[in-house]
């Protein structure tokens, strides 16, 4: 079956601006964190997350968790898997879980060609029918996954905000692969609606740090940054 690529959070360090707020303080006071959580006001903890992520003093980010179910396409999932400090993952085994009827991603640009889109459809039910066969014929999960195609794949992925922070730079870029863009870009999304204020200026590096990293290979998106 056709699946899109999602991202959906699922869980986090409840008040996330809090815990970043109060390990700021805290390297600054006398009081210890419970007193300073009982303390600090709503708009106290907003302005110090803001000036702590305005410094570049992101260690204290790295006390909050986000917690995503991620389903995307093996090719996706090999490059979250790139990013490994501050990041814990747990990925569904093709060694002990059967593929027989597996689900799959279709790329834009074959599904915006009837040809391609058509000979690729052909090609999964292909896949299908000869991962089954070398079932059958006794071979061992582990080893008929070697025809498999991108299948779908499913993660759980913990971020700390810091490495977060840092994800979202590399891969909300219009230089991304599409696909983990798209789920750079719904995390994004999500994150900001439980920590507005922690994550109001993530983003790619060109709306974070006001240059692009890409040099002759940009997008073109500084230019009218630059120019806004």
């Amino acid at each position: 079956m056709e699946v899109r690529p999602e991202a959906k959070l699922i869980d986090y360090t409840p008040d996330p601006e809090k815990n970043v707020a109060i390990s700021a303080r805290l390297c600054y006071s006398k009081k210890g964190p419970e007193q300073l959580m009982e303390e600090m006001s709503r708009e106290e903890i907003e302005k110090l997350v803001r000036k702590v992520v305005s410094m570049g003093h992101l260690s204290t980010l790295e006390h909050t968790y986000f917690y995503f179910h991620i389903q995307c396409s093996r090719v996706t999932s090999h490059q979250l898997v790139r990013q490994r400090i501050g990041v814990s993952y747990s990925q569904r085994s093709q060694r002990y879980v059967s593929e027989e009827d597996f689900d799959y991603i279709i790329p834009p640009s074959i599904q915006k060609n009837s040809e391609a889109l058509k000979a690729f459809r052909e090609y999964m039910e292909i896949s299908k029918e000869a991962y089954k066969s070398l079932l059958d014929k006794g071979i061992p999960k582990e080893d008929a996954r070697f025809l498999l195609p991108a299948v779908k794949t499913n993660l759980v992925v913990s971020y700390n905000a810091r490495s977060l922070m840092h994800f979202f730079r590399l891969r909300c870029c219009n230089r991304a692969q599409w696909e983990i863009r798209s789920i750079a870009n719904q995390m994004l999304f999500q994150v900001r609606k439980v920590a507005p204020v922690l994550f109001e200026k993530a983003g790619p590096t060109c709306e974070v740090e006001g240059y692009c990293p890409e040099g002759e290979f940009s997008c073109g998106r500084i230019d009218n940054i630059k120019t806004s």
